[in-house]
C-alpha cells in the first residue's frame, strides 16, 4: 500500500520538481542579464574626472569675446542641467546655451555664449558626474579686453549641501549592512545549515526591506546629491527623471529589480527549508539543504547584486576595470559571506535554547576562513589600485582612510582568531548523553544514601552553568557568543569606514587630477581671501589676492577689498608683501596701485616655490589700519 502511495505521488512531485527548476532557470537567467547589463555600462575611466584642458585657459585674457566654452577631462562625463554657471565682472549671471558634449566626444562639456560678452574677468563655476558616480566641481577665469576687478566669489572647492550628502551617505552605509546580512544569513543557511532555520526569518526579512527601502532612498536623493542642492528638490519628476537615465541611477534600479527576484528565491528556499524540517520530524530519510539549482540561482543573484555597487563606484573606473570590478564583487561577496555569516551565527547562537551543533560552528568557521583569504587578496589589489604610490598612503585623504580601515580590519581579525579557537574547542568538546532514567522497583531506595544527599545520581551528569550534561560545550559556546559579537562590532565599524573611503578620491587619481592641469599648460591661479578688522563698527571686511599664474617667477596682483556687507569696498591704502620664512627670503613689497575698485601690480617675482606669508596692510582711514597675515603656497 505504502509503495502504491509512492507511486502515485512521484508523478505530482516530478511536475512540481519541474516547474520549481523552471522558475529557477528564469530567475537565473533575468539575474544574469541585468549581470550583463551592468558590465557594459563600466568603461576605463580614471575614477574621479579630472580637468585636462579649457578652451579659453584658465586666466587667459582675450582679445574679443569668445563663442564658446569648451572643458576637457581625463574621463567620460556625465552633464547637469545647471553643470555651468558664467558671471560677469558685476556678479550678474551670463545667459548661456544649455550645457552639452563637444564634437570632440564625451570626455569633453561644452557651453555657447548667444551674444558677445563684455569687458572685464569673467568667471566659470562648473560641475559634472565623473564615470564612477561622483560628483565633481571647480571654477575658473578667463578676462575679455584686459583682466578687471570682479564681484564674483565662486570657489574652485567642490560645493555641496552638507544635508543631502549626509543623508545620502547614510543610506548608502544602511545599504551595505543589508546586503552583508541579507547575503550572509541566506549563505549561513543554505551552507551551514543551523538546526532551527526559523530563528533567521526575521532577519533575514528585515535584511531585504532594509536594502530595498536603501536603494529606493538613494534613488530619489540621486539628483540632489550630484547637483549639490537641498534635499527638498529630490521629489522633482524632472529630478527623477534625470536620476532614471544615468549610470547610478540604473544600477540603483536594477537592484531593485534584483531584490524583487530575490524574495522570489527566498519563497523557494524557504518552502525547500520547511519540506526538510517535516522529512526530519517524520524520521524519513531524504536529502537535505537546498538543491544544487537553488543554490546556483542564489550565487547568480549574489553576484548580480554586488554587481549593482561596482558598477557605479571607484571599480567602474581608472585602470584595469574589468580586473578591478571582478575584485570589487569578489570582496562585497567575501565581506557578506563573512560579516552577514557572522550576525546569523550570533543571532542562532543567542537565541537558540539548545547548545548549536558543532557541525555548524566548524562549517561556517571554514566558510569565514575562506572570505578572509579573498578579502585579503582583493583587499590588497584594490588598495593598490586606489593609492598608486606609497606616498599616496600618507599624503591623501583617501591613504588616510585606508590606514584606518586596515588597523580595524587587524582588530577584526585578532577577534576573528580568537572565534575560530573557540569553535575547534566546541568541536572537540565530548557531547554528554542525556539521563538515563532506569524505574525502581516497588519499595527500592527512593535516594541517594543519606550519607551523600548533595552528590548526583550515578547516571546523572554534574549541572554546569549552562545546563545539564553540557557544562564543556555550554562555556566554549558562550564565550564563542562573546567573540562572535566582538567581531560583529568591529565589522559594523568596518563597513563604516569603507562606505566613507568608497566616497573618497582615491590617491591615484588625486595624483592624476594634479598632473593633468600641469600637462595640459593650464596656469593655476592662486586664490587667496583675507579677512580683517580693524576693531572699529564696520570696520571688518576681508581682501581677496589673486596671484596668476601662482607659480616661480613673475607673477601678476589682483586684490579686491570687500566690506561688511560684502560689496566691494574703496580704500586709501593697500599694501602687500610676501615672506619665505623657510628660506629666509623677504619681506618683497608688491607695490599695488588702485585701478579704481582694485588694486593691482603687474609683476611680483616669486624666486622659490614653497609656502609663502603675504601680510596684507588695510587702512580704512586716516587712524584706522589694521595688519594680517595668510599662507599661499607658489607652486614650481
Amino acid at each position: 500500500m505504502s509503495e502504491g502511495n509512492d507511486q502515485r505521488r512521484s508523478p505530482t512531485g516530478s511536475h512540481r520538481n519541474l516547474g520549481n527548476h523552471r522558475v529557477l532557470r528564469a530567475l537565473a537567467l533575468l539575474g544574469s542579464l541585468l549581470a550583463a547589463l551592468l558590465l557594459a555600462s563600466a568603461a576605463p575611466a580614471s575614477a574621479h574626472a579630472a580637468l585636462r584642458g579649457s578652451d579659453p585657459a584658465d586666466g587667459a585674457v582675450l582679445k574679443s569675446s569668445p563663442a564658446a566654452l569648451t572643458l576637457t577631462f581625463t574621463e567620460a562625463v556625465g552633464l547637469l542641467d545647471d553643470s555651468f554657471r558664467v558671471y560677469d565682472p558685476t556678479n550678474h549671471r551670463v545667459a548661456t546655451s544649455e550645457a552639452e558634449h563637444g564634437p570632440a566626444g564625451s570626455d569633453t562639456a561644452r557651453i555657447t555664449f548667444p551674444k558677445k560678452l563684455g569687458t572685464g574677468t569673467f568667471t566659470v563655476a562648473w560641475r559634472i558626474v565623473s564615470a564612477d558616480s561622483h560628483p565633481v566641481s571647480g571654477a575658473l577665469t578667463f578676462s575679455v579686453g584686459k583682466p578687471s576687478a570682479t564681484a564674483a566669489t565662486v570657489s574652485a572647492d567642490p560645493v555641496e549641501n552638507p544635508v543631502t550628502g549626509s543623508l545620502y551617505n547614510i543610506g548608502r552605509y544602511v545599504a551595505y549592512l543589508a546586503a552583508a546580512l541579507l547575503i550572509g544569513a541566506v549563505a549561513f543557511l543554505a551552507v551551514c545549515r543551523p538546526p532551527d532555520p526559523a530563528l533567521l526569518r526575521t532577519p533575514v526579512r528585515t535584511a531585504w526591506w532594509a536594502l530595498l527601502a536603501a536603494t529606493l532612498f538613494l534613488f530619489v536623493l540621486r539628483s540632489p546629491y550630484e547637483e549639490g542642492t537641498s534635499p527638498t528638490t529630490a521629489f522633482d519628476l524632472s529630478a527623477l527623471a534625470r536620476s532614471a537615465t544615468g549610470r547610478p541611477g540604473l544600477a540603483l534600479l536594477a537592484r531593485v529589480a534584483l531584490l524583487v527576484l530575490t524574495a522570489a528565491l527566498h519563497l523557494l528556499l524557504r518552502k525547500r527549508v520547511d519540506r526538510d524540517l517535516q522529512t526530519s520530524r517524520s524520521g524519513r530519510s531524504g536529502r537535505s539543504g537546498p538543491s544544487r539549482p537553488l543554490l546556483a540561482t542564489a550565487a547568480v543573484l549574489s553576484v548580480a547584486l554586488a554587481l549593482t555597487w561596482a558598477a557605479a563606484e571607484h571599480a567602474s573606473a581608472g585602470i584595469q576595470v574589468p580586473l578591478a570590478m571582478t575584485s570589487s564583487v569578489l570582496h562585497l561577496l567575501a565581506m557578506a559571506l563573512w560579516m552577514g555569516g557572522l550576525a546569523a551565527l550570533l543571532i542562532t547562537l543567542q537565541r537558540s535554547t539548545t547548545p548549536l551543533p558543532a557541525a555548524v560552528v566548524t562549517r561556517f568557521s571554514r566558510v569565514a576562513f575562506g572570505s578572509v583569504t579573498v578579502l585579503v587578496v582583493t583587499g590588497v589589489y584594490q588598495s593598490w589600485r586606489g593609492l598608486g604610490s606609497w606616498q599616496a598612503l600618507t599624503d591623501t585623504s583617501y591613504g588616510r582612510l585606508l590606514l584606518v580601515k586596515l588597523a580595524a580590519v587587524t582588530l577584526l581579525l585578532a577577534a576573528a582568531s580568537q572565534s575560530r579557537r573557540w569553535t575547534a574547542k566546541s568541536a572537540q568538546a565530548p557531547a554528554v548523553p542525556a539521563p538515563e532514567r532506569v524505574p525502581l522497583p516497588v519499595g527500592g531506595p527512593a535516594g541517594p544514601p543519606a550519607d551523600r544527599q548533595d552528590a548526583p545520581l550515578p547516571d546523572e551528569p554534574s549541572l554546569g552553568p549552562d545546563g545539564p550534561g553540557d557544562a564543556p560545550a555550554g562555556r566554549h559556546q558562550a564565550a564563542l557568543r562573546r567573540s562572535v559579537l566582538a567581531e560583529v562590532a568591529v565589522g559594523v565599524a568596518v563597513l563604516g569606514i569603507t562606505t566613507i573611503l568608497t566616497g573618497t578620491l582615491p590617491g591615484r587619481a588625486a595624483a592624476e587630477a594634479g598632473t593633468a592641469s600641469v600637462s595640459a599648460g593650464i596656469p593655476a591661479a592662486a586664490v587667496a581671501l583675507v579677512p580683517f578688522d580693524v576693531g572699529t563698527p564696520n570696520g571688518h571686511g576681508k581682501v581677496q589676492i589673486t596671484l596668476d599664474p601662482g607659480r616661480v617667477g613673475a607673477n601678476s596682483v589682483q586684490a579686491v577689498v570687500f566690506g561688511p556687507d560684502n560689496g566691494i569696498s574703496a580704500v586709501p591704502e593697500l599694501r602687500l608683501s610676501f615672506t619665505l620664512d623657510a628660506q629666509k627670503i623677504g619681506p618683497l613689497p608688491a607695490n599695488l596701485t588702485d585701478r579704481g575698485g582694485y588694486w593691482a601690480a603687474d609683476s611680483v617675482n616669486l624666486p622659490i616655490a614653497g609656502e609663502w606669508t603675504m601680510s596684507v596692510t588695510v587702512r580704512i582711514s586716516d587712524l584706522d589700519q589694521v595688519t594680517v597675515t595668510k599662507k599661499v603656497r607658489i607652486a614650481a
